[in-house]
């Protein structure tokens, strides 16, 4: 996927999540998600609040690396912490198969929020009370995905939809707040 495709694709998740959806499960090979989207959106993310940190707040290369390096870790682990919790829930409690590629999938695309959020905070960094806001955009986009692309019982579908947006947004959060506490330069 080239940058043409993944803006049309975050744009089509934003605007459609349900079109969108029905796009994403033709896609033959669901690992696509990570090198086309998930990887290009996280160092634009990081990029964002390197120059950002630089930009605004006009302080050390240290801080801005440091930064930069917090929200890499937050996204790019807390996308694996989610799917690989999300697909567990999904075999435990709401019977699955355990599809982890699926899942990742799922996890994958529905950071869109998060990764256009992080990408507008971190170059403007006033609008973090309008992103605590907006994240929460997260649960339509898994509320439509569990409608035709992950396979949840009717009766099931609310619970599945909030856990799972749960895990998608506080992932990434409870990772970055762990990197945060334990460094040295308080930023």
């Amino acid at each position: 996927m080239n940058y043409k495709e993944l803006i049309q694709r975050i744009t089509l998740l934003i605007s459609s999540p349900a079109r969108a959806w029905e796009e994403i499960s033709f896609e033959e090979d669901r690992q696509k998600v990570f090198t086309a989207f998930v990887y290009p959106l996280i160092g634009l993310c990081g990029l964002a609040v390197f120059l950002g940190t630089l930009w605004t707040e006009g302080i050390s290369y240290q801080v801005a690396m440091t930064r930069c390096c917090v929200v890499f870790a937050s996204l790019f682990g807390g996308c694996f912490l989610a799917s690989y919790t999300v697909n567990l829930l999904g075999e435990k409690k709401f019977q699955q198969e355990n599809d982890l590629p699926l899942v990742r999938q799922l996890v994958g695309y529905s950071l869109v929020v998060l990764f256009l959020l992080d990408i507008v905070t971190g170059l403007f960094p006033d609008f973090k009370v309008l992103a605590w806001i907006f994240q929460f955009y997260t649960v339509y986009i898994v509320w439509e995905a569990t409608r035709s692309y992950i396979p949840v019982a009717e009766e099931d579908r609310l619970n599945y939809t909030l856990i799972a947006s749960a895990l998608i947004l506080f992932a990434p959060a409870v990772i970055a707040f762990i990197f945060n506490s334990l460094l040295v330069i308080n930023i």
